[in-house]
């Protein structure tokens, strides 16, 4: 499962450097319309979050020293997922978009 956990990390980040980036480039054009947070709205964020969430709550469970067995691990990175979109759908646009 570490490899699962390990590749919806690494899609999370990726996907957060592509709005990162993307958006500062979109705000150096002045054009709102390549923005991928705009593009993405809040659904994108969401699922960007929930990536990240479940990666990192999945790795962190997974490399615990109270040696969780994997479906424990499995179950704590889906609360970490969970809990990570949950956040990024009421949580302030710190933005001003989307």
């Amino acid at each position: 499962m570490v490899k699962v956990y390990s590749v919806s990390l690494v899609l999370g980040i990726v996907g957060l450097l592509v709005v990162i980036l993307g958006g500062a480039f979109a705000e150096n054009l002045r054009r709102d319309d390549l923005d991928p947070n705009v593009k993405a709205g809040v659904g994108g964020r969401m699922i960007i979050a929930a990536l990240v969430g479940f990666g990192m709550a999945g790795m962190s469970a997974e490399f615990a020293p109270l040696g969780f067995e994997w479906g424990v691990s499995l179950v704590l990175a889906i609360v970490g997922g969970s809990a990570a979109a949950t956040w990024t759908r009421y949580a302030p646009d710190a933005g001003g978009s989307g």
